[in-house]
């Protein structure tokens, strides 16, 4: 299992990689300052029979 700073270092450098390092930057500061339900998030996001392969296909869609 990966540690918690481990965990955070890897994502940072994705999240600056797909948008840059302001908008990274904005981005964490956005979801800290929200309250965020990543359950209620998930409900309203994707449906319970969604494939996999429809999953992915928005997923793929979505990281465009």
């Amino acid at each position: 299992m990966k540690t918690d700073s481990i965990v955070k270092n890897e994502n940072m450098i994705i999240l600056i990689d797909k948008l840059d390092k302001v908008d990274a930057e904005r981005f964490i500061s956005l979801i800290i300052r929200e309250p965020f339900d990543y359950t209620k998030w998930q409900h309203d996001h994707f449906s319970d029979d969604i494939s996999i392969r429809d999953l992915s296909k928005k997923t793929m869609i979505a990281i465009r």
